[in-house]
């Protein structure tokens, strides 16, 4: 059973940064895609960044050249480094997994997720004027 536990959430500033972590347990899979979704109050889950175990990586268009997304297979860990965050990026972070498979490129809305089957329980972040 695949574990995740995510940390490193929390309030900062617009234009302030943050990185996320993401420790997974539980899978020796070779293939699989892992990755970092968001939701906020009133909208729709969607995917931020993901990342496969070749370490091929997508974004969604509004993280762009803000957001990094790594992982330590060490250490088993995947982070997510969000620099200059705006108020629109405040929201319950995920991270997720999926075995068996490479990661498709991220695309909007709540569907994207429907792909993944392993879930972290989150963390908040909430970025302030």
């Amino acid at each position: 059973q695949v574990q995740l536990v995510e940390s490193g959430g929390g309030s900062v500033q617009s234009g302030g940064s943050l990185r996320l972590s993401c420790a997974a347990s539980g899978h020796t899979a070779s293939a699989y895609c892992m990755g970092w979704f968001r939701q906020a109050p009133g909208k729709e889950r969607e995917g931020v960044a993901v990342i496969d175990s070749y370490g091929l990586t997508s974004y969604a268009d509004s993280v762009k050249g803000r957001f990094t997304i790594s992982q330590d297979n060490a250490k088993n860990t995947l982070y997510l480094q969000m620099n200059n965050l705006t108020r629109e990026d405040t929201a319950m972070y995920s991270c997720a997994a999926d075995l068996g498979r490479f990661c498709d490129v991220v695309r909007p809305g709540d569907s994207y997720s429907r792909g993944f089957g392993y879930w972290g329980q989150g963390t908040q972040v909430t970025v302030s004027p």
